[in-house]
């Protein structure tokens, strides 16, 4: 039978040899944005098809979560009333999305937009075709930034417009 007393002087002689270099660990930081940024991606995708079921939306398809990564989701009503922002737009503009939800998407114009631009996409909006438009925006803090929107009607099961969705991202 093995003395216990002479193991644990052998583990520790082990251990005293091993030439451990420790390094400081970097990749926590890194892990951390990471595991937010798909912690979001998650959340924002279970939103927008919790949202897509209860107004039952037909011909949704979008890669909402592959889109999440590198654009930015907003949905609104078919009054053009915000009812979803991915939780990314906070890195586009400055805004949460807790902010937007319940305000119109021109919170984000001033001066500087066009308006032959926005006039253009309230003409699609009332025909309820797909737009694509680069547009002035402004950030919370009031820096401009130019912002690609491509939006999409959304229709329910009946074939009543229900939403408009739209995936943007600064340019």
């Amino acid at each position: 039978m093995i003395n216990f007393q002479d193991y644990d002087n052998g583990v520790a002689k082990f251990n005293e040899a091993l030439k451990i270099n420790s390094n400081p660990v970097f990749s926590w930081d890194f892990y951390s944005d990471a595991f937010m940024q798909l912690k979001s991606r998650n959340v924002d995708t279970k939103k927008i098809k919790e949202l897509a079921l209860a107004s039952k939306w037909v011909n949704v398809h979008w890669d909402i979560k592959n889109a999440l990564s590198e654009e930015v989701i907003v949905v609104t009503d078919a009054s053009l009333t915000i009812v979803f922002a991915s939780q990314n737009i906070a890195k586009m503009n400055g805004y949460k999305s807790e902010e937007v939800v319940g305000k119109s998407p021109r919170m984000f114009q001033g001066a500087a937009t066009c308006q032959e631009t926005s006039n253009e996409i309230k003409k699609a909006i009332k025909n309820g075709v797909p737009f694509e438009k680069k547009v002035v925006n402004y950030k919370k803090n009031g820096d401009l930034y130019y912002c690609l929107i491509k939006g999409f009607p959304v229709f329910n099961k009946k074939g009543n417009l229900s939403h408009f969705i739209a995936f943007e991202q600064a340019a």
